[in-house]
């Protein structure tokens, strides 16, 4: 696990892919890290031919969670479709255009086909929590990406990064200390600690 600098990321991928076909960088984090803001600001750095694929649209519906008695617990790694996730790996290494699915945080609920990864799109920042978790069927993910980055916060400014995420979607802060204590820090220290360890790390400033 090598320390990189965030602007030297580009040049590290640019380097890296080749010329034809296409190239899986897996951006890792805890929630709260930050990783759909730098996956976007490392799309725009590296330019035509970059796009996000953002691990979340595989969000269980809360009908499903509900049933399973997971809602409480929704965002831990048991409340995703990873099997389904892991096939759009597969078909994003095979196939010229993919439809993604995306969550609507305002919505609380994923949108299938919502986008579309184009056949020029060759280089894919694929962001989510558990890329690099070592936990089955999670623990497959790594060997379907070219690069793999994690993006390491303090426990401290995750909390504090929640807090603001909670409150801008209305929680109270009780609301959203309850959220914290009861779900997002047991993910964090669950992910922080179970993680494999990644090519670079990426550093909080």
């Amino acid at each position: 696990m090598i320390p990189i600098a965030l602007p030297d990321l580009a040049e590290v991928i640019r380097a890296k892919a080749p010329p034809q076909g296409r190239f899986l960088v897996a951006l890792a984090g805890p929630p709260g890290a930050g990783k759909s803001t730098l996956a976007a600001g490392l799309v725009a750095a590296l330019g035509p031919g970059a796009r996000a694929v953002p691990m979340d649209g595989f969000h269980y519906d809360d009908a499903v969670l509900k049933a399973r008695g997971l809602q409480a617990r929704k965002g831990a790694p048991d409340t995703f479709d990873a099997a389904g996730f892991l096939h759009l790996l597969r078909r994003l290494r095979s196939e010229e255009e993919v439809a993604i699915p995306i969550f609507d945080r305002a919505l609380e609920l994923s949108r299938g086909s919502a986008e579309v990864v184009a056949p020029a799109d060759r280089i894919l920042v694929i962001e989510g929590n558990y890329l690099l978790l070592q936990e089955s069927p999670w623990d497959r993910v790594v060997g379907l990406m070219d690069l793999t980055l994690w993006l390491d916060v303090p426990e401290s400014e995750l909390v504090r990064r929640l807090l603001e995420r909670w409150a801008f979607y209305g929680k109270t802060p009780q609301a959203a200390r309850d959220c914290i204590d009861g779900n997002d820090l047991p993910n964090i220290r669950r992910v922080t600690a179970g993680s494999a360890r990644a090519d670079y790390v990426i550093g909080w400033p």
